[in-house]
């Protein structure tokens, strides 16, 4: 069985501008695709990540305006981590600080130096710093060096009440492996797997549910490499598991089936292909709007809705 890490991560944010200038310029991700929420037209749905978009590293937002606060609670994202060159922690310290950045100490996690930090709606995120990734593939804006980019995800966190079903799913479907416990949180990394290889379920036992809303997180994607072992995960999730799944929608950049993890996470698993450069050139990403061919003929109806941005 192959080891499948995380595609993406899907948020809901508060306004266009702030969520694009804060992934864009704050933390130097490039915005990656400009297109709309396929259910909900009149929203955004923005995709930020490294160079060519890679999977791993590429975290996407449907912006509402308006969205009230969501409340973290057990059967959700509470976290999602960021690799970094571990000497460019301090770096990012007096950058936080510079630019206004809810952050907090650093603190050690599995041996490993984090530094946790809010984007502007609340969303948990943290910097994990890490040794030998200096040399990786690192998008760069003004203000933040090569050196100390950001090179995709190290995982999640995921917050539940008991973390032996979800456990099972990541195991099984998936194919992570347990590493060890730390507190009441568990990690399982895919073997091979260093860009979204780790997800850290935490046991919270009675706990508040979790409440939708800007700074939750929607859903976390996982990896299918084409369609056919995205359909022997979905029959292994039906027949091993008793999970259903819907049927595949057409993402334009990947192809996607959801689920709802034993644990109450909103789960995807999303195809490799067929990408982000497939109707916009790799040096243009992100510079046009792009709509699924269904909502093409309603174009200027969409663009007069869609919040101008900056």
């Amino acid at each position: 069985m192959m080891a499948n890490g995380i595609h993406h991560v899907t948020a809901i944010a508060g306004p266009a501008n702030r969520n694009l200038d804060f992934y864009t310029r704050v933390l130097g991700q490039r915005f990656v695709k400009k297109t709309v929420n396929f259910d909900d037209p009149g929203t955004y749905h923005f995709y930020f990540g490294d160079a060519a978009g890679r999977p791993g590293t590429i975290m996407t937002f449907f912006p509402w305006e308006q969205a009230a606060p969501g409340r973290l609670g057990v059967g959700e994202t509470q976290e999602t981590v960021y690799r970094v060159p571990k000497a460019s922690l301090g770096f990012w310290m007096h950058r936080f600080v510079e630019q206004g950045v809810e952050h907090e100490d650093l603190e050690q996690r599995f041996g490993e130096t984090v530094l946790p930090f809010r984007d502007p709606d609340g969303m948990r995120l943290s910097l994990v710093g890490l040794e030998g990734i200096e040399q990786e593939e690192a998008w760069t804006v003004d203000g933040i060096p090569a050196e100390h980019a950001l090179r995709g995800f190290q995982g999640v966190t995921l917050l539940l009440e008991r973390i032996d079903a979800t456990a099972a799913v990541l195991t099984n479907v998936f194919g992570f492996e347990k590493l060890g416990t730390q507190g009441t949180v568990t990690r399982y990394k895919a073997p091979g797997i260093d860009i979204g290889g780790i997800v850290d379920l935490r046991e919270a036992g009675q706990f508040l549910p979790a409440r939708p809303g800007a700074g939750s997180v929607h859903h976390v994607a996982f990896r299918a490499a084409n369609d056919a072992e995205q359909a022997a995960m979905a029959e292994k999730l039906r027949k091993e598991h008793g999970l259903p799944s819907t049927e595949q929608k057409d993402r334009d950049y990947f192809r996607s089936v959801y689920f709802r993890s034993p644990g109450g996470v909103l789960f995807e698993i999303a195809t490799d292909e067929p990408g982000f450069a497939v109707d916009e050139p790799a040096d243009q990403l992100g510079t046009a709007l792009k709509l699924p061919k269904g909502l093409e003929p309603y174009r200027a109806r969409i663009e007069q809705v869609l919040p101008e941005l900056a």
